[in-house]
C-alpha cells in the first residue's frame, strides 16, 4: 500500500508497520506476563487464590470495550486516538479532554514500566538488596536507552515489541508447562488452591461489590488496558483501517486467553497458600520453589526484556500523542513538539518531553507519592474508556462506512451498551472503596491540572477549540 495523506495533514509519518507489528504494539503494552508478575500478588492479598476467577469477568468486559474502539480506528486513522476520535465526532473542546486524559495515563504509564522493571526484573536477577534510590538510578538509565531507541526508528521499536510478543507467549506457555509439570512430578501444589480464599477467608463482605473478592479484579483492570495503543500509530501502520482494528481485538482476545491459562498454572503450582501470600512476591516465590533458583533467573531475564518492550511501546504512543495535539496547536510549547525529524520521521521533541517527564517523577516524586501516582493511573484508562462507549453511542448514526473495514454490523448497539454497563461496574469497584480515596484526588488533580490549562487555551487561543482540520471527511458516506 502506497502513502496517502490523511484529510487536514501532510503525511509527516511514515507508513512501515505491517499487520503482526501493529498487534505486537497492543499486545506488547497489555503485556499479560509483565501485568500478572506485577498484580498477582494483589489478588493473593485480596482474595486469595480464588480471586484469579474474576480474571474471566473483566476479559469479557475489556474485549466488549475493545470492540467498540476498533469501530472508531476502522473510521478515523490518525495517530491520537480517543482524542482524534472525540474531537471530530464530537467537538474539539471534547476532544481536547480525551487527549489530556490519556497524556496523563500514558505519561505515567510509561515511567511506572521502567520503575517496575528496575525493581522487580533488574534488581532480583543481579542480587542488588531492595532500593528505591538504586532503583530510581536504574529507571533512569532505561528511559535513556529507550527515548534513544524510539527516536531512531519506529521500526526498532517494531521489531522489539514483535519480539516480545514472541516472547511473552514462551514465558506463559513454557512456564504454565513446567510449573504444571513440578506439580504432578513433585505434589507440592493442589488444584484445591483454585477455589481457596487464601487470607480473604471467612470476609462477611466476600463476594459484595467492593468486597474482596470484586476488588481482586485489579489484576485484569491493570493488565489488560492499553489495546488501543495501536490506533496511536495508526498514521504509520500499512491497511490501517483493517490493520489497526483488528490489532486492538486480537490483542484483548490473546492477552485474556494466555493471562487466565497462566494464573491457573502459578494458582495450581502455590505450594503453601500462606507463605506464597505473605512473600511480598508471589510469582517470583512459586518459580524459586517448583523450578529453583537458576531457573528462575532465566525467567527474570525474560521479564526484563518484557518490561523493557511495554515500556518502550508506551513512550512511543505517548508521544505520537503530544504530537497530535501540538500538531492542532493544543498542547504547551505546542510549535516544538509538532516537529518531525525528516530524516527519522519521528517526533523527536515529543518523544524528549516523555523521557524528562519520566526523569522529574523519579527526581522529584517521593516514594509514597510516586506509588499513589501510578495506582491511581490504573482508574484512568477505564474513565477514557467509559467516555470513549458513551461518545460512540452518541455519534454511531454519524459513522460512514468504508468497504472492506472492520465492523460489528447490527451487534454494534448491543455490544457498546453492554461495555458502558461493564464499565460503570469497574470503575465503581475502583472508585468507591474507601482505600482508594488517595488516588481518587490525585486523578481530580489531574482533571484540575487540565482544566486550568484548557481555561488559559481557551481565553488566548480559542480559535484552535473551534475548527478541526478535514473534520467533513469524517462523517457521512465514504469515510
Amino acid at each position: 500500500m502506497g502513502e496517502r495523506e490523511e484529510p487536514g495533514y501532510g503525511n509527516e509519518l511514515k507508513r512501515q508497520l505491517g499487520p503482526f507489528q501493529m498487534f505486537a504494539v497492543s499486545f506488547a503494552f497489555i503485556s499479560v506476563a509483565v501485568g500478572i508478575f506485577a498484580t498477582y500478588d494483589d489478588v493473593l492479598q485480596l482474595a486469595g487464590p480464588a480471586g484469579i476467577w474474576m480474571w474471566l469477568l473483566t476479559a469479557v468486559g475489556q474485549t466488549l470495550v475493545a470492540l467498540v474502539v476498533a469501530q472508531f480506528a476502522a473510521r478515523i486513522v490518525l495517530s491520537g486516538s480517543s482524542y482524534q476520535w472525540a474531537s471530530r465526532l464530537a467537538n474539539p473542546k471534547v476532544g481536547w479532554g480525551f487527549g489530556w486524559l490519556s497524556f496523563c495515563f500514558l505519561a505515567i504509564a510509561a515511567v511506572a514500566a521502567d520503575n517496575a522493571l528496575a525493581s522487580q526484573a533488574f534488581m532480583p536477577l543481579f542480587n542488588i538488596a531492595p532500593d528505591e534510590s538504586v532503583a530510581r538510578l536504574i529507571t533512569v538509565g532505561v528511559l535513556l536507552v529507550q527515548v534513544i531507541l524510539t527516536i531512531y526508528s519506529t521500526k526498532i521499536v517494531a521489531v522489539i515489541t514483535s519480539m516480545a510478543v514472541g516472547l511473552e507467549v514462551a514465558i506463559v506457555f513454557g512456564l504454565s508447562a513446567a510449573l504444571i509439570g513440578a506439580v504432578i512430578i513433585t505434589g507440592d501444589g493442589s488444584v484445591s488452591n483454585l477455589t481457596s480464599q487464601g487470607s480473604a477467608a471467612g470476609a462477611d463482605d466476600y463476594f459484595h461489590l467492593g468486597g474482596p473478592l470484586a476488588l481482586a479484579m485489579i489484576a485484569g483492570l491493570v493488565t489488560l488496558v492499553g489495546f488501543d495503543s495501536a490506533a496511536n500509530l495508526a498514521e504509520e501502520a500499512e491497511d490501517p483501517h483493517r490493520s489497526v482494528p483488528r490489532a486492538i481485538v486480537f490483542s484483548v482476545v490473546a492477552a485474556s486467553i494466555l493471562g487466565f491459562l497462566f494464573l491457573v498454572a502459578l494458582t495450581v503450582a502455590i505450594p503453601d497458600v500462606k507463605a506464597v501470600t505473605d512473600s511480598g512476591a508471589p510469582v517470583a516465590a512459586i518459580m524459586r520453589e517448583q523450578l529453583g533458583a537458576a531457573m528462575e533467573k532465566v525467567l527474570l531475564v525474560c521479564f526484563l526484556i518484557a518490561f523493557f518492550a511495554v515500556g518502550m511501546v508506551t513512550m512511543a504512543t505517548t508521544a505520537r500523542l503530544v504530537f497530535a495535539m501540538s500538531r492542532d496547536s493544543r498542547f504547551p510549547a505546542h510549535r516544538l513538539f509538532r516537529r518531525v525529524s525528516p530524516k527519522t520521521r519521528t517526533p523527536i521533541p515529543a518523544t524528549i518531553l516523555v523521557f524528562l517527564g519520566g526523569v522529574a517523577l523519579m527526581v522529584f516524586v517521593p516514594g509514597d507519592s510516586l506509588i499513589k501516582l501510578i495506582t491511581a493511573s490504573t482508574i484512568l484508562p477505564l474513565l477514557i474508556y467509559f467516555c470513549v462507549v458513551v461518545l460512540y453511542l452518541s455519534v454511531r448514526r454519524k459513522l460512514g462506512t468504508r468497504e472492506g473495514a472492520f465492523s460489528l454490523g447490527r451487534f454494534e448497539l448491543p455490544v457498546a451498551v453492554c461495555a458502558l454497563a461493564w464499565l460503570a461496574l469497574a470503575l465503581s469497584v475502583l472508585v468507591l472503596p474507601a482505600e482508594s480515596k488517595t488516588s481518587d484526588v490525585i486523578v481530580g488533580g489531574l482533571l484540575l491540572a487540565g482544566a486550568l490549562f484548557f481555561a488559559g487555551m481557551y481565553v488566548f487561543n480559542r480559535e484552535v477549540l473551534e475548527t478541526e482540520p478535514g473534520e467533513s471527511v469524517y462523517q457521512g458516506e465514504g469515510l
